[in-house]
């Protein structure tokens, strides 16, 4: 066996669910419910294969040098079916982990915005929001509102990907949203309370991208969560502002 293949044969099926088991089962205890602990490991372990396929098919294309014509061909066709396989996987697990069932085409439906959701989204703002300012105070029921309307104008697949949207919308308005934090987010002149307050709520970059990529369905969520207009609109002001 080469050496890249060392110890892959510990790595049989009972023990890997078994390490899961006993995953989900101290999950547990820190009082994750089960079925939110086998949709984070779900998303871990699509996320793995994802991460799989795409290191081989950067490298899929090329074949050693020197080992002639045939060599290359075989080498090529090998590498292309592993690839294939390993994005069929991918694909596969992470429809199971978001329980699709849809066929090819068809649109996705809107779940509703379940806790795992709320979690992740929660973990991807805080940290996108704390690289622009610091932290203030906003009620965490209010930002659980925002975020519900949030994630209410994204199917399942969207939202287990979101925190890599948010972070590209992070990068590409780097400039932008300093210039907005440092005019109206905490340590500002403006108040916490008023129409520009939610700059001081990590939700508001989340806001923001959803404003920039939808913003006439996040308006719809908005008005069903029956959150205060004046929110949005100071939001879009500022945005518009800091342009």
């Amino acid at each position: 066996m080469s050496r890249a293949g060392e110890g892959l044969e510990q790595l049989d099926a009972v023990s890997v669910l078994n390490a899961k088991t006993t995953l989900v089962q101290l999950l547990g205890r820190a009082g994750l419910h089960s079925d939110d602990a086998e949709e984070l490991i779900g998303l871990v372990e699509a996320g793995a294969l994802a991460g799989a396929h795409a290191g081989i098919a950067g490298t899929a294309g090329s074949a050693p040098d020197g080992k002639g014509e045939l060599y290359t061909a075989g080498w090529l066709d090998g590498a292309g079916a592993v690839t294939e396989a390993l994005g069929v996987l991918a694909g596969r697990a992470l429809r199971e982990v978001l329980g699709e069932d849809r066929a090819a085409g068809e649109p996705e439906a809107r779940r509703p915005v379940g806790r795992m959701d709320l979690e992740r989204a929660k973990v991807a703002v805080l940290r996108s929001y704390l690289s622009f300012t610091e932290v203030s105070d906003l009620d965490p029921e209010v930002s659980e509102q925002v975020l519900t309307a949030v994630l209410g104008t994204m199917g399942a697949r969207e939202r287990a990907g979101y925190a890599g949207r948010l972070d590209a919308f992070a990068t590409e308005h780097r400039a932008r949203l300093e210039r907005l934090y440092a005019e109206y987010g905490p340590g500002s002149a403006t108040a916490i309370h008023g129409r520009y307050s939610l700059l001081h709520s990590p939700t508001s970059v989340a806001v923001l991208e959803r404003l920039d990529a939808v913003g006439a369905q996040l308006r719809e969520e908005w008005d069903a969560a029956e959150l205060p207009p004046a929110w949005l609109e100071g939001l879009a002001t500022a945005w518009a502002a800091s342009g």
